[in-house]
């Protein structure tokens, strides 16, 4: 009894040692980093500058036209551990908008990039590198009953839509979404990798609450993402960069 229990455990280990040999190399490695893609911090050497829209009930006086954006000083204490016994050495501000609408209802601002070196040009999608598994962002809110949305764009000029949480609270939080496993990051084919882009976020107001006057902040848009790329002979022809660089030299 005994060796028939022993072959029937000898026969399960060469089984598995089978298969991971047969499917081991198929198992993707992962390398998750952290990256800030925008700090907000209204920097002169910044690569984009911020611009908003919204919707048709925006109020819009002789001396005033909502919303209005500017760069503030203020920043959540808790994810800078910034205090007067120790200051931060640079400064830190944080994008603040200034809304209000003429009545209650579905309404909207967007706030969305633009090249700082072309403002009056269209708005871009910053490049998300890696293949991406959350974003998260720094919210001041009032306790208005209001939520905010993420936009963002495929390789194939999709865009999505990502709810990134109410801000029915008060004060600083940080609010996170996980991108959803079916939008594509990734082909078959070379070159593999298939990038996101941020595309803008959008403040969503309810009918049950007030848009008379408010204000909300935002800080630092990180991502957590996947950097990892698998190495082979030749791997560099399926760069396109490398591949520009290298027909356009013939």
């Amino acid at each position: 009894m005994k060796q028939v229990s022993f072959k029937i455990i000898c026969l399960i280990i060469f089984a598995s040692i089978a298969v991971f040999s047969a499917y081991g190399d198929d198992v993707p490695s992962v390398i998750l980093q952290t990256v800030i893609l925008e700090s907000f911090n209204g920097d002169d050497n910044a690569a984009y500058v911020w611009k908003t829209d919204a919707s048709r009930f925006i109020t819009r006086t002789e001396d005033l036209s909502f919303p209005i954006l500017s760069f503030v000083d203020a920043y959540p204490n808790q994810a800078f551990r910034v205090s007067r016994t120790n200051p931060n050495p640079d400064p830190l501000r944080s994008l603040g908008i200034h809304g209000r609408f003429d009545r209650k209802g579905y309404n909207w601002i967007d706030i969305y990039p633009v090249r700082a070196d072309d403002p009056d040009a269209k708005p871009v999608g910053i490049p998300i590198p890696g293949r991406v598994r959350t974003m998260d962002m720094w919210v001041w809110g009032a306790n208005l009953r209001y939520y905010i949305e993420v936009y963002i764009r495929d390789d194939n000029g999709v865009p999505y839509a990502l709810k990134l949480g109410d801000i029915s609270f008060r004060g600083w939080r940080n609010l996170s979404v996980n991108i959803p496993t079916n939008i594509p990051q990734s082909r078959r084919t070379l070159p593999s990798h298939a990038g996101l882009q941020f595309i803008k976020f959008r403040i969503w107001t309810q009918p049950v609450e007030r848009v008379d006057n408010f204000y909300i902040y935002f800080k630092q848009l990180k991502i957590l993402t996947d950097v990892y790329e698998a190495l082979f002979d030749g791997s560099d022809l399926g760069d396109p960069d490398f591949v520009e660089s290298l027909w356009s030299s013939n």
